[in-house]
C-alpha cells in the first residue's frame, strides 16, 4: 500500500482558494488512481474528485464541479486538488485515498490507502 499525507487546508473567507497537496510514498505512484474525499461535521464522506494514474481523466462531485480542479505530478508522487470560489459548505475535513485498482474511482471503497485529512475552513 501507499502512504499519503496530505497537506494545505487552512482557514479562507467565502470566494477564497486554497490549494491542497497529498504526498505519496512508493515507487509505482503513477500506477495509482487517485481521489479527493471529504466529511463535514455529522455527515458521511462524499466524494469531491479523482484523477487516473496517467491524469489524463479526471471526475469531479457536481458540486465542486467549475471550481475545483484535481491534478498530479507523477514526478513528485503528489496530487494536487485547487479549489477556486470557495462557499462556506465546502468546510470539511479532505481525505486523499489511492487505488491500484481499475474501478470508477467515485465511491469511498474503492481506494485502500488514505491520508489522515486536513481541515479547511470557509468563513462566511
Amino acid at each position: 500500500q501507499v502512504q499519503l499525507v496530505e497537506s494545505g487546508g487552512g482557514l479562507v473567507q467565502a470566494g477564497g482558494s486554497l490549494r491542497l497537496s497529498c504526498a505519496a510514498s512508493g515507487r509505482t505512484f503513477s500506477s495509482y488512481r487517485m481521489g479527493w474525499f471529504r466529511q463535514a461535521p455529522g455527515k458521511e464522506r462524499e466524494f469531491v474528485a479523482r484523477i487516473t494514474g496517467s491524469g489524463g481523466s479526471t471526475v469531479y462531485a457536481d458540486s465542486v464541479k467549475g471550481r475545483f480542479t484535481i491534478s498530479r505530478d507523477n514526478a513528485k508522487k503528489t496530487v494536487y486538488l485547487q479549489m477556486n470560489s470557495l462557499k462556506p459548505e465546502d468546510t470539511a475535513v479532505y481525505y486523499c485515498a489511492a487505488t491500484i485498482r481499475v474501478v470508477t474511482g467515485t465511491d469511498e471503497y474503492d481506494y485502500d490507502s488514505w491520508g489522515q485529512g486536513t481541515q479547511v475552513t470557509v468563513s462566511s
